[in-house]
């Protein structure tokens, strides 16, 4: 089901290999590095536990995920699922919940970015840095989809050199000085067990898989029409990047124990500086900087500008954000509109990546949480049901999303819920209060 309406749209020009190249550059294959001494405190060293509990959680999403973009064929990710599948008004609710991880986690990257510079030339403030990026990804961004997919694949390919060349270095160092016990089970288990302490750990790594959903985003960009392609590519990209992510917690919190770091926003390029000398903390510091800072947040940026120029689209916020550049192919105004929004809440909370990190995550878990109701309301009514994919797995991921918003920070859940009261303001004075949809939710435009 694709959307309905006129007007300029999207070219159809990405594959498989293009998606994942994208799902990957936007999770970023050493995007553990950034949240690595917060997991590990948070989750009391649990951290390969925590990742993988994170996996798990977002295995069930990416399930529903890839079953929904066979059905509905909209850039608008969770926005269009709900809006087809539950009405105008759900569609709405998550469009709006979900921005509140788009919008905000190129913010995330732009802080981690500054971080990393942060431990280069300390003597330049972050907000330069922020400011920096922001510039950059709008100006690749501006040229189209097809600029921001030719970047996000070498740096995949480097990003993944990179984190197994610090695997390496840890590997090394803890067989050199603990022998056979230097890569123990204590990352996965150790005592007194606390799940609160996994679970806590588990609120924020969720942050680093964030990126196999916004696959969905480029539904009218994919050349294969039906959604299977796009399916494929979702469940791929997650599957890599668990992988990928429990084998570097694991490897990587053996090395951290009995470690003490001067700053958990840094706990990476110091670990890195312990193991191998300053010069070692210092090459992360830069491969860090321009890996993240010159294309993680390129594809951040798309998404968003996606999701904003489906809703501006469905007149649900305004409809300049629906305009494609009559060269480039690209949705501008929306882009615009989203960096600085994300370069407004960087500067402000440059100093607070933790809290950050926190807020990202409840938008996302909340959007999951609806694509999974979307699974399962619409698949009640199809024979192409079945009880394991369209029931029991959307049970279980709202399930564990539910114990995951358990130990999130209170400041994210009050967040949420400001923001959440906001959009029903929104929506009621401004979208039924214009009858752009009737007070029962109904839209007569469709």
């Amino acid at each position: 089901m694709a959307p309905a309406g006129g007007g300029p749209t999207f070219r159809r020009q990405l594959g498989l290999a293009d998606l994942m190249a994208y799902g990957l550059a936007y999770i970023a294959p050493i995007a553990p590095l950034s949240t690595l001494g917060l997991v590990w405190a948070a989750s009391h060293g649990m951290i390969a536990l925590a990742y993988l509990l994170g996996g798990v959680c977002m295995a069930f999403t990416a399930f529903s995920y890839a079953a929904m973009v066979r059905e509905v064929h909209s850039a608008g990710s969770v926005y269009g699922f709900a809006r087809v599948v539950l009405g105008p008004f759900a569609g709405f609710v998550a469009g709006w919940m979900i921005l509140l991880d788009y919008l905000l986690i190129p913010a995330f990257v732009y802080v981690v970015m500054a971080v990393a510079l942060g431990q280069l030339m300390p003597g330049i403030d972050r907000a330069v840095w922020i400011v920096l990026l922001a510039a950059f990804t709008t100006a690749v961004n501006w040229f189209g989809i097809g600029s921001t997919t030719r970047v996000s694949s070498g740096a995949v390919v480097v990003q993944v050199a990179v984190l197994a060349a610090l695997m390496g270095l840890a590997v090394h160092v803890r067989l050199h000085a603990f022998g056979a016990a230097g890569l123990g089970a204590a990352p996965f288990y150790a005592t007194p067990f606390s799940l609160s302490a996994v679970l806590a750990g588990t609120s924020i790594c969720v942050m680093s898989f964030l990126g196999f959903d916004a696959i969905s985003t480029l539904a009218e960009d994919t050349a294969d029409r039906t959604g299977r392609t796009l399916g494929r590519a979702i469940l791929l990209v997650l599957a890599f990047a668990t992988a990928l992510f429990v084998l570097a917690a694991w490897i990587l919190g053996n090395a951290m124990q009995g470690a003490h770091f001067i700053s958990l926003d840094a706990a990476a390029y110091e670990l890195a500086g312990q193991m191998g000398g300053v010069w070692a903390g210092i090459a992360l510091a830069w491969a860090y900087a321009i890996l993240v800072g010159l294309s993680n947040a390129l594809p951040m940026q798309v998404g968003v500008a996606r999701v904003l120029y489906a809703m501006g689209r469905d007149r649900q916020l305004p409809g300049a954000l629906a305009r494609l550049h009559p060269k480039y192919n690209t949705p501008h105004v929306a882009m615009l509109v989203s960096t600085a929004i994300s370069l407004a809440v960087a500067l402000w909370l440059r100093d607070a990546m933790d809290q950050l990190a926190a807020f990202v995550n409840f938008g996302a878990l909340f959007g999951f949480a609806l694509i999974h109701v979307c699974v399962m309301v619409h698949f009640a009514r199809s024979p192409k049901r079945s009880w394991v994919l369209h029931g029991l797995s959307p049970v279980l991921g709202i399930a564990v999303v539910a114990a995951i918003l358990t130990g999130m920070n209170h400041a994210a859940l009050v967040l949420g819920v400001v923001w959440l009261v906001a959009g029903l303001c929104w929506w009621q004075f401004r979208i039924v209060r214009m009858g752009l949809v009737s007070a029962e939710g109904s839209d007569p435009f469709a």
